[in-house]
C-alpha cells in the first residue's frame, strides 16, 4: 500500500515538473519576440536620408518651373531701347523736283510710307545714272546726321547731274536711288531729260534749303 502511494507521488511530481518546464519555455520565447526589430515593406525613409540608386526622389511641396522665359518684347540687354530699322528704298514714298539754283539740280524728297518708321543712316544717298550705273559723288566733305522718318517728317537730298563746264555727257531721263550700296530694292525716279557728267549729291537734310549741291 505504501509502495503504490510512493509511485503515485512520483508520477505527480514528474507531471508537475514537465508543466512548469513547458511554461518557462513559452515565457522565454514570448520575451524574445517582444524585443525583436519589426520590419515593414511600407516604411518611409527619414527626411534627409539618401535615396537608393534607381529610386526617384520626392520632396514634399516642391514645384517645377513654368518653362517660360522673361523676354519683354524685344528690349535689349541693360534695359536699352531697341534700335529702329534702317530705311530701305521700298519703305519710302519718293518724289523729285527740278530746281534752278546753283546752275540747276534735282531735289529728291523722301517720306516714310504710312505706318512705317525707319531711319536714314548718316551716309550720302546712293544715286546712280544710266545703264552703266554711273554713281554720284559726295557734294559735302562730311556725312550728316541720321534722320528718322515717320508721319510727316521729310528728308531732302540735292543732286547735281553735271558738274563739268565742257560740252557732252549722257542724256538721261531718270535716276536710280538706294539707301546705301547694300539696299536690295533701289527705285527708279523720273526726272525729265538731263545731261549727266560727274554728278554729285548732298547728304540727307530735314530742310530743302540745306540740300543745294554746290559744284
Amino acid at each position: 500500500m505504501s509502495g503504490n502511494r510512493r509511485k503515485t507521488t512520483l508520477v505527480t511530481t514528474v507531471l508537475l515538473g514537465g508543466t512548469l518546464l513547458l511554461t518557462a519555455c513559452q515565457d522565454t520565447d514570448a520575451g524574445t519576440d517582444a524585443g525583436a526589430p519589426q520590419t515593414s515593406t511600407s516604411a518611409t525613409p527619414a527626411a534627409g536620408a539618401p535615396t537608393p540608386s534607381g529610386s526617384p526622389a520626392t520632396t514634399a511641396g516642391a514645384s517645377g518651373g513654368t518653362g517660360k522665359d522673361n523676354n519683354n518684347g524685344g528690349a535689349t540687354d541693360g534695359g536699352q531701347k531697341p534700335v529702329g530699322q534702317v530705311c530701305g528704298a521700298n519703305d519710302i514714298a519718293w518724289s523729285t523736283k527740278s530746281e534752278t539754283q546753283a546752275g540747276g539740280y534735282i531735289l529728291v524728297v523722301a517720306k516714310a510710307k504710312p505706318g512705317i518708321t525707319c531711319t536714314l543712316p548718316a551716309v550720302h544717298p546712293t544715286i546712280a545714272f544710266g545703264s552703266d550705273g554711273t554713281e554720284a559723288g559726295p557734294a559735302e566733305q562730311s556725312t550728316g546726321k541720321q534722320i528718322t522718318l515717320s508721319g510727316n517728317t521729310t528728308a531732302y537730298a540735292g543732286v547735281n547731274p553735271k558738274t563739268t563746264s565742257a560740252n557732252g555727257g549722257k542724256e538721261l531721263d531718270s535716276i536710280i536711288v538706294a539707301i546705301g550700296n547694300a539696299d536690295p530694292d533701289p527705285v527708279s525716279l523720273p526726272v525729265g531729260t538731263i545731261t549727266v557728267d560727274k554728278p554729285i549729291v548732298t547728304n540727307w537734310h530735314t530742310s530743302p534749303k540745306d540740300a543745294v549741291p554746290s559744284r
